[in-house]
């Protein structure tokens, strides 16, 4: 496990488990995919092996594979430790142990109240290997409120040496109460120096063109990066800049393009267009002055939130494309 970039987390997180008292609570904020939630994967590790021992080599959060806790954590027999992530939709799927559910079976919208209160044996027993228990969220933003309530109660009355490790994407979202218990930890876009590091260590046979590609859509994401190899998104960049460009005076476009991405097949890239249109308005808001700025940002504004609520609200993909596409055509301006 690696954590591409992030080095002053890491050396925050570092110093202050060598500090007489370790915050109980950790919220870990930034965008998607660009590495809380392997930091918290990572951090939770090292903190679990410390504690049990034999205590871990060099400096930072790295614990090698072989360690006795690191092994219990893969296998997910670790007494003294909890990740709790959306579970399967389907309910004879979550009633399967972990490591025989099936990594594609579709996940409920929510980390349901019940994934809290099954925290309670273990938050009420004592420790099993060492004096310290480790909780990873992934993520925060997901918990039912019911959910984000009831863990509220253990975040306000933490067990001792008991450590949550919060990951969050949107953390103006979260209850007040919850963000005031917590000590933030910020994770920004990588630089194309650590994705391309991560891109090649994840996807070995990239060529540098598709890793090129890659860094220059998924703004410093590895996640989305991801997420985007082989769905050749450089073609939906051109599509949008174009769109841009030239406007789309006659809907043609606008209507070829949510047909496209309306099809159940282009999910993948339904998504990566509901990234890319408002950071394509947000790019040609930077060149603007005065009306057209105005103009600009006020369809960023709007482009972000229709973005941001298509999913949640489970907006109808061909509607959602057609209308940011319209937004797209709107910045064009015709020469005289």
């Amino acid at each position: 496990m690696t954590l591409f970039g992030h080095d002053e987390a890491i050396a925050a997180f570092a110093a202050a488990m060598q500090g007489d008292r370790l915050h109980h609570a950790w919220l870990l904020t930034g965008p998607r995919g660009v590495g809380k939630r392997t930091f918290a994967d990572m951090a939770a590790l090292r903190l679990l092996a410390e504690a049990a021992g034999p205590p871990p080599q060099g400096p930072g959060l790295e614990v090698a594979s072989d360690h006795r806790i690191a092994k219990l954590i893969h296998a997910h027999s670790h007494p003294d430790y909890r990740c709790l992530t959306r579970p399967p939709k389907d309910k004879k799927e979550r009633s399967k142990p972990l490591d025989e559910r099936d990594p594609d079976a579709e996940l409920a919208r929510n980390i349901p109240i019940e994934s809290v209160r099954a925290l309670q044996p273990l938050l009420g027993s004592t420790p099993s290997l060492s004096d310290r228990r480790v909780i990873v969220i992934d993520a925060i933003d997901d918990m039912e409120r019911s959910a984000a309530n009831a863990l509220l109660k253990n975040l306000e009355e933490p067990p001792a040496k008991c450590v949550f490790l919060l990951v969050s994407h949107n953390p103006g979202r979260l209850l007040p109460t919850i963000r005031s218990r917590c000590r933030p930890l910020r994770f920004g876009p990588l630089d194309d120096q650590a994705m391309a590091a991560a891109l090649r260590q994840a996807e070995p046979d990239l060529s540098p063109d598709d890793i090129a590609e890659l860094i220059g859509t998924a703004n410093g994401s590895p996640g989305k990066a991801l997420e985007f190899a082989g769905l050749d998104i450089g073609d939906l960049e051109r599509t949008i800049d174009d769109i841009v460009a030239y406007g789309d005076a006659d809907g043609s476009k606008r209507s070829k393009l949510a047909q496209q991405l309306a099809l159940k097949k282009a999910q993948p890239r339904y998504e990566a267009f509901l990234l890319r249109a408002p950071l394509a308005i947000a790019r040609h808001a930077r060149r603007q002055r005065g009306r057209a700025l105005a103009r600009s940002l006020d369809a960023w504004d709007e482009a972000r939130h229709l973005a941001g609520s298509a999913g949640p609200l489970s907006l109808d993909p061909q509607s959602t494309v057609f209308t940011l596409a319209g937004m797209l055509a709107s910045l064009h301006e015709p020469r005289p």
